[in-house]
């Protein structure tokens, strides 16, 4: 066998020897269709083609339509629709670029909720603790790659479903700015805020994806100069930075002394006008999410998860102005995000402001727990920017988890400024 056959199999057999409920991390995982399509990508390599990402194992987040295969964007609405016809274009690239898509992964219904639930397919705890959440609503895309079966995996991200799996599962993660990755052949939440997005172990993989995500030259991220001199990095205050668990505070002023350390200069920059708009996102992506599934909500009664319908249907009590006065917020607050970072290389902040709760605290308190899962990363997508998830690597526990971020447009920046940050985060103190 050629050496993505090996790799394929060296996996599958992993799986099927793991103690972890496979079920609850991949939607579909079949052995044949992915040895063969192995083959057919060293038949490739061996005839000479050019494949930036030969030999990487990536799983597909099940909103992504694969040829033949079902999106059911981990709903039993959506069980028995017909396979797609074509590959999303983000797959597409990947197949051409010489990735072998591995498996398609579990999600939270419709990409709605921060902390991964499902009570369709089952929720998988997280790589640290079974107990507790994986995060989402990229849940087995974050596992399929922190247990080590993928060498990354592709997600969306709305309001964090990028970010705060690959934060509660040690791994790094990347919204990049909407635009600049296509989302044809992806199931909608949100068509203002949705975002392709990559999850992987370390930041070098993670630019080799997103620079096919996005159709650039290879090593237009991963091979950049890096800045020269100290990084000018903005520490937030009035947003970001309140009410956070004491373990989630002590790792984030861990993360700022190595970069003072490291002679990186850190200011305060006042984004509280940024926390004030926080609902605009709430509002937004309820009231879309209500026009796609409007005449499904009796059906959704039925067989659909009550913590996600509930969140769709909280748009029917929205007033007329509400929808129309939320985005003109959002306009100007993007506007102010923009200008408050002209001049730094990015913006850091604690990925996620609490720890990992358990399944059932999620389960028992969701309207509590969701939003403070999401808080930190929601924010960015409000201000239509871009951010970069980094483990902090701890002494004790499961490591935390810092954000790079900045505005929108500013990714090649952000991603520069994350490659000089990263080995800093990964020695343990």
């Amino acid at each position: 066998m050629g050496h993505v056959q090996d790799k394929a199999a060296s996996a599958l057999e992993r799986i099927a020897a793991s103690e972890r409920d496979a079920a609850t991390i991949f939607v579909e995982l079949d052995a044949e269709r992915i040895l063969a399509e192995a083959a057919t990508i060293d038949a490739r390599q061996a005839a000479g083609e050019s494949l930036p990402l030969y030999g990487l194992l990536i799983s597909i987040k099940d909103l992504f339509d694969e040829a033949g295969q079902r999106t059911t964007a981990g709903s039993r609405l959506l069980a028995d629709r017909e396979p797609a016809a074509v590959d999303a274009e983000v797959v597409r690239r990947l197949r051409a670029a010489g990735a072998l898509p591995f498996g398609r992964t579990s999600m939270s219904e419709f990409a709605y909720s921060g902390v991964g639930l499902n009570p369709h397919h089952g929720t998988p705890g997280n790589v640290f603790d079974e107990a507790r959440v994986p995060g989402g609503s990229s849940s087995g895309a974050a596992l399929s790659v922190a247990l080590g079966w993928c060498d990354a995996a592709i997600g969306t991200d709305t309001g964090g479903s990028v970010r705060v799996p690959a934060a509660v599962n040690g791994l790094v993660g990347f919204k990049p700015t909407q635009a600049s990755v296509p989302r044809d052949g992806v199931h909608a939440l949100s068509d203002t805020f949705d975002s392709v997005g990559s999850l992987s172990v370390d930041l070098a993989t993670n630019l080799r994806c997103h620079e096919v995500l996005c159709d650039v030259e290879t090593g237009t991220f991963a091979d950049a100069p890096l800045p020269e001199g100290p990084l000018r990095l903005a520490v937030p205050t009035g947003a970001f930075v309140d009410d956070l668990d004491a373990s989630v505070s002590a790792a984030f002023a861990s993360a700022t002394s190595r970069l003072v350390d490291a002679g990186h200069t850190l200011e305060p920059l006042d984004l509280s006008a940024v926390a004030e708009a926080t609902s605009v996102v709430r509002i937004v992506v309820s009231s879309e999410a209500l026009a796609q599934y409007r005449d499904d909500l009796l059906v959704l009664e039925r067989v659909g998860d009550p913590l996600v319908l509930s969140r769709i249907r909280a748009a029917e009590g929205f007033s007329e102005d509400e929808v129309p006065a939320a985005r003109t917020l959002q306009r100007r607050i993007i506007n102010r995000f923009s200008d408050a970072l002209d001049g730094f290389d990015a913006l850091i902040a604690p990925t996620v402001a609490i720890d990992a709760p358990t399944i059932e605290q999620a389960r028992r308190d969701f309207a509590t727990v969701n939003p403070a899962m999401l808080r930190n990363a929601t924010l960015i997508n409000l201000v239509y920017g871009c951010a970069l998830t980094l483990p902090i690597a701890r002494t004790e526990g499961p490591p935390g988890a810092l954000m790079v971020a900045g505005a929108g447009g500013t990714d090649a920046r952000v991603l520069s400024a994350g490659r000089a940050i990263e080995p800093l985060m990964l020695a343990a103190r």
